[in-house]
């Protein structure tokens, strides 16, 4: 029996393959955007302890140096929490256009596939008309054998 070859599939394993890649760079800046995702967290973690260590302190007699030196290590702190904000944004803009690239290498890939399922089922459909017609064929021929008439 006669075997479906699809033509393009060499073009439909790029796509894939180009598909899996911007799979991989979308997992790569995700893995970025959790990251700093948790240093923020641990930053903002951080600057709440120091105010409540603040806070603690108050009562009694306060020490201004003690007091300066965490408004410092505060300070600090909210410029790093400010620098990972600003890098958290620019990881969300690529990751907005890796995964529009990611969605736009679906879209290639589909468009392949779906080409490749509608010549299939063409294929099916020739062979079963080529069937049909060599059966046809068959029964005239056999019907033609068994009748003796001149």
């Amino acid at each position: 029996m006669a075997r479906f070859v699809f033509r393009l599939a060499p073009l439909l394993r790029a796509r894939r393959h180009a598909e899996q890649q911007q799979q991989r760079r979308v997992a790569e800046i995700e893995r970025d955007r959790l990251r700093l995702e948790d240093t923020l967290r641990q930053h903002q973690r951080s600057i709440s302890q120091g105010k409540q260590s603040v806070r603690d302190r108050l009562v009694g007699r306060l020490d201004t140096s003690d007091l300066r030196i965490h408004a410092g290590s505060s300070l600090a702190m909210m410029r790093k929490a400010h620098r990972v904000v600003l890098e958290l944004a620019g990881v969300h803009r690529r990751l907005e256009q890796v995964r529009a690239d990611l969605i736009e290498a679906t879209q290639r890939r589909r468009a392949l596939e779906l080409l490749r399922d509608q010549r299939h089922e063409q294929w099916k459909a020739d062979q079963n008309k080529a069937e049909t017609a060599a059966l046809d064929d068959l029964a005239s021929t056999s019907a033609t054998r068994k009748d003796p008439t001149p």
